[in-house]
């Protein structure tokens, strides 16, 4: 599994540690009996830089049979934020893992603008900055074949049972949810084959103290992370949406640039990596299998599972 926070676990604390939907998902994928090799490489705050380096270096290593894909809203709270570079970096990563037979998952996700309450001055570039990468991300799913989880229907980001406090990370609800969607669809493709997870949390939830306490030790960091970084640039998109508003032009100017800046991210790489017509390539032979399951957090995520040979583990890699 490549990724940042969503895939690490956070909002899901078992005994100290993250585990999180990859965790769970990785359960069920094996049937009764048999192990899935698991291997978590995401941490928090990861962009699309760092699952383009050392994240997928360490992947394409592990050689999975899945491999999860699920990264960009760390990148649009930078205010480097570049919807071509990410469009580069993920097309190479998902290219990479494709070349050597892994199935990708891959998720669009919510703008976080919203799901903090934002006013719409600051909310609306987050927005546009979010529906980018999931256009990214949907133009390479379907280039690559991926499994596609749409998590930013309003369905399950409006249902606050599955948010933890932060607001910004799935709780143990929403990480077995995310968990038991990607199990639904790998089973259609006869890519899971152990039972889906429970959707009923195991445990009860953190208490309004520990929350509180959460949010005033690592919400806190983060905000002033944010705040030396993106809330300047944020002030002037904002500046600029009421500028927009004030002289009757709307938000229509930003939106039009917004989707021309994406439209030559996309066409950047139509052709796919390396000048080649996009789509699944010739797998270059099975992936090397491991037995018992690592559940070692690591920082990035590659994802693996589904047995291709007669070796009865399956490699998984989260």
């Amino acid at each position: 599994m490549l990724g940042d926070s969503l895939s690490e676990g956070v909002g899901d604390r078992v005994d100290g540690a993250w585990r999180g939907w990859a965790a769970l998902l990785a359960d069920g994928l094996a049937p009764d009996g048999e192990e899935t090799a698991f291997l978590n490489l995401a941490v928090s705050g990861a962009l699309s830089g760092d699952v383009a380096g050392e994240q997928a270096r360490r992947a394409l290593a592990f050689r999975p049979h899945l491999a999860s894909v699920v990264v960009g809203v760390n990148d649009t709270l930078r205010r480097t934020f570049d919807i071509a570079l990410l469009a580069r970096r993920l097309d190479r990563v998902c290219g990479d893992l494709d070349a050597l037979g892994a199935v990708l998952l891959t998720a669009c996700l919510p703008d976080p603008g919203r799901m903090l309450g934002l006013p719409p001055p600051l909310a609306r570039p987050l927005a546009r900055r979010q529906r980018s990468v999931n256009a990214v991300v949907h133009a390479l799913s379907a280039r690559y074949g991926a499994v596609h989880l749409h998590l930013a229907d309003r369905a399950w980001t409006d249902d606050r049972t599955l948010w933890s406090a932060d607001r910004l990370h799935p709780g143990e609800r929403g990480h077995r949810a995310v968990a038991a969607g990607f199990h639904r669809l790998l089973a259609d493709r006869g890519l899971a084959h152990g039972a889906p997870p429970a959707p009923d949390p195991d445990r009860p939830p953190p208490t309004r103290a520990e929350s509180l306490l959460w949010l005033a030790t690592v919400g806190t960091g983060w905000v002033l992370r944010r705040s030396r970084d993106l809330l300047p640039q944020l002030l002037l998109l904002a500046a600029a949406e009421l500028r927009h508003r004030a002289d009757d032009t709307g938000t229509g100017p930003l939106d039009a640039h917004a989707d021309d800046t994406l439209a030559a991210a996309l066409a950047s790489v139509a052709a796919g990596p390396c000048g080649e017509a996009g789509g699944r390539r010739a797998d270059p032979g099975p992936p090397a299998h491991r037995t018992g399951t690592n559940r070692t957090a690591v920082p990035g995520t590659a994802w693996a599972a589904a047995p291709r040979s007669a070796s009865r583990t399956t490699p998984t890699t989260g």
